[in-house]
C-alpha cells in the first residue's frame, strides 16, 4: 500500500500544476491514497496559503476529485496549519477533514525555511534556534488540535546544523507526539532542498520508533514532478528501522496498514 498525504495545490500560490495532473501523476506512480492537504488560512503570511474566503472552494474541489477518480485512487482532504500561537484559527481546527497536520514554519515570526529571509540565520546563535524550533514543536504538539507532525526538523532546510546533538534537541519534542498520539510523516522535500536529505533524520526516526511513534510518507509536492520522488529511499529507510506499518485517516481517525 503506497500512501502520499501531504500535498500541495496552486490555492497556497506557490505551487503549479492542476490538481488533475496531480492525480494522473500519483496513479501512474501506484499511489493508492492520495492526500491533498493545502496551507492552511490564517491571518499572517497570506501570500503562502489560500485564504478564509477559499476554504469551501478548496473542499469543494478536492471531493469533486475524490468522486472523480474514485475507481482509481483513494482521494483525502486536509490541511497544513501552520502552529503560530495567536494566529491558528478555529474555522480550520474545525474543517471537515480527514487529517491535519502541524508545522512550525516560523520562530517569533521570522520565517526561518523560507529563502527570502535566510539572512536571519547570520544573526542569531543557530543552536539557540534550533532549540526554539523544537520548544515550538512540543507545544505543538501539546496542543492535542493535529494529527500529523510536519517535516519534524525542517529546521535543518538550509544545512545551518546545531553544535549539539539534535536528539537531544528534539527529546521532549518527540515525547510530547507520542503522548498526544500524533504521526510523524517522512517527509522527501528534503531531498530536493539543500540539506539533500529527508524529514526526518534518521538519527530522529530511530528515536520515533523507540518511542513507538506511528509514521506516514509524504512528497509535500508543489509541483507534478515532486510526487512520489524520493518515496523508494523513505520506505527504504523506514524498513531498516524497524517499520511495517503507515498511518492514513478518514474523518480525523487513523489506520494503520502494511506498506
Amino acid at each position: 500500500m503506497r500512501i502520499d498525504l501531504h500535498n500541495h495545490t496552486t490555492r497556497c500560490n506557490h505551487a503549479v500544476g492542476t490538481m488533475d495532473d496531480y492525480l494522473i501523476r500519483a496513479i501512474e506512480l501506484g499511489i493508492d491514497i492520495y492526500g491533498f492537504s493545502e496551507h492552511a488560512p490564517m491571518d499572517f503570511d497570506p501570500y503562502y496559503r489560500l485564504g478564509f474566503e477559499e476554504m469551501e472552494h478548496y473542499r469543494k474541489d478536492v471531493l469533486d476529485a475524490k468522486e472523480r477518480y474514485k475507481d482509481s485512487i483513494s482521494i483525502l482532504l486536509g490541511y497544513e496549519v501552520d502552529y503560530l500561537p495567536g494566529h491558528i484559527d478555529e474555522r480550520v481546527l474545525e474543517a471537515k477533514v480527514d487529517y491535519l497536520i502541524g508545522s512550525v514554519h516560523f520562530i517569533d515570526k521570522w520565517s526561518f525555511d523560507n529563502p527570502e529571509f535566510i539572512g536571519g540565520w547570520q544573526s542569531k546563535d543557530i543552536d539557540e534556534i534550533w532549540q526554539a524550533y523544537f520548544e515550538a514543536t512540543e507545544t505543538m504538539a501539546v496542543s492535542g488540535k493535529f494529527d500529523i507532525v510536519g517535516h519534524l526538523d525542517l529546521i535543518k532546510v538550509f544545512k545551518f546544523l546545531p553544535k549539539q546533538d539534535t536528539r537531544l534537541l528534539a527529546k521532549n519534542a518527540l515525547r510530547a507526539i507520542k503522548q498526544s498520539n500524533m504521526v510523524l510523516e517522512i517527509n522527501t522535500a528534503g531531498l530536493r532542498k539543500p540539506v539533500g536529505e529527508l524529514y526526518p533524520s534518521r538519527a530522529l526516526l530511530e528515536e520515533a520508533y523507540a518511542l513507538d511513534i506511528p509514521i506516514t510518507f509524504s512528497s509535500d509536492a508543489h509541483a507534478v514532478e515532486h510526487i512520489g520522488a524520493g518515496y523508494e529511499k523513505a520506505s527504504a529507510l523506514a524498513k531498516e528501522i524497524g517499520y511495517t506499518k503507515v498511518a492514513t485517516f478518514e474523518g480525523r481517525d487513523r489506520q494503520l496498514i502494511t506498506f
